[in-house]
Formats: C-alpha cells, structure tokens, sequence
C-alpha cells in the first residue's frame, strides 16, 4: 500500500513560490567556507590495528572547521588513538550525495576495518526520494563490505535541516521533514546490516554548534559528533 502523502508534500505546490523564492535567496547569499586544510589520511596511536574510513559530504570533509585537526576525521582519530594504532583515510567532497560517494569508492582501492559515513542533506537538496535514497545506502554499504571489507559501519544520521540557523521558513521545515523521512530510511537500511548502526546526532540548540555559515557543524560540534562516533567503534 503506498505510503499518504506528508503535510509538507501536500503544501509544497502552493508554497512553491515562497520556497523558490528563499532557495534561490539562500544560495545567493550563503557564506561559502572552504575545506579545512591539514591531512586526509595518517597513521597514529598505539595497540591493535585499526584502518579507519571516514566519508561522505562537506560535513564528513569538515567544512566549518579551519583544520582537519578540528573537523570530524581530527576528532575522531584522537579519540581512537588511545586504544588502537589508526591508520586513516578521508575521502569527502563538498556537494557529494550518496550516488556522487558510491562512485567515488568504486575508483578506490583498499580494506578498512570500519567506516563512518555523512550523507544526506545534498540528497535532499537534489530531490532525492526516500526509497531512492535506501537503496543507494544500501549498495554503498554492500560496496563498502564486499570491495572495501569493511567490518563495522556507522552510518551518520541525515542532519535536522529544519534547525540550521541559514535556513528560512517555511523552506527549513520543508527540507527538514523530507530529511526526516530520508533518515527514516536510512535507519531501515541499516537495520538491515548486523555490521552497520545507524548515528543519531541529536545535538543542543546552541549558536556554537554552528559554523558562521549557519549551515555546518562547528568544530565544537564536530568534537561532539566524534566522541558519538567512537563510543559505538569502541563498543564494536
């Protein structure tokens, strides 16, 4: 039976002026922050191996921090380091949805003994469905099993676009009901996988969670984001 539509998706045609209207005025006139600068893959600890992936959007690349040292991949390899020998690597571009990331990973060669992805706001943005959004997660997840080996996944929630500070009403409330939706889905998927577990970040409504641009995580958040992260490796 096919699921009735939300209350967002019946309004979306009436208030289709408004939205296009604050899209295009959100885009013109977003603070464009870069990637942080600093390195994309090392190695750093001590004990057990550890060969660590993390990938996905700006957000997994850490725009909104000045270096990697403050974004997610710094974060999360320190607080890993104190119990394992990480060898790590990133692989994230600012715009990626999950297709742009499974062709991505498809070039890539390598084995990784666990994974952390964050995808999911350009999917939104790009129009992506619920049901199309599941069965991308699923192949990358199956293609970062079976090419990449990896043994442990931790699938980052999709973001609550309604409370990022950049975004307009009644346009973040639009956006963040189908992020809603699509983490939904994303939840189902990993359900699916005994090796994947899917990352709530239900954040505090702090302005120092955001970056200036309203639109990313901040370097505090990204800590945050971090230590969710390496509480479910280190459980693993």
């Amino acid at each position: 039976m096919p699921r009735s539509l939300a209350a967002d998706q019946i309004l979306r045609v009436p208030l289709l002026p408004v939205l296009a209207a604050q899209g295009l005025s959100v885009r013109r006139n977003a603070q464009l922050l870069p990637e942080p600068t600093g390195p994309r893959e090392g190695r750093t600890g001590r004990g057990p191996r550890l060969r660590l992936l993390i990938t996905g959007d700006s957000s997994a690349a850490g725009v909104g921090a000045g270096t990697q040292d403050q974004a997610l991949s710094g974060h999360l390899v320190n607080r890993l380091a104190g119990h394992y020998a990480v060898e790590w690597r990133l692989e994230a571009t600012t715009g990626h949805t999950t297709q742009d990331t499974i062709e991505r990973l498809s070039q890539m060669e390598g084995e990784f003994d666990a994974v952390v992805t964050a995808l999911g706001v350009n999917d939104v943005t790009r129009a992506v469905t619920r049901q199309q959004f599941a069965r991308r997660q699923t192949r990358l997840i199956r293609l970062l099993s079976e090419n990449l080996g990896a043994r442990r996944i931790v699938a980052t929630a999709v973001p609550q676009m309604n409370r990022f500070p950049a975004l307009p009403q009644p346009l973040a409330w639009v956006l963040g009901c189908q992020a809603a939706r699509l983490d939904q889905g994303l939840q189902e998927v990993a359900a699916a996988f005994p090796h994947v577990q899917h990352l709530p970040l239900d954040l505090p409504d702090d302005p120092a969670l955001a970056a200036p641009d309203g639109y990313h995580p901040s370097p505090r958040a990204y800590a945050l984001w971090a230590d969710a992260a390496a509480r479910l490796l280190l459980q693993a």
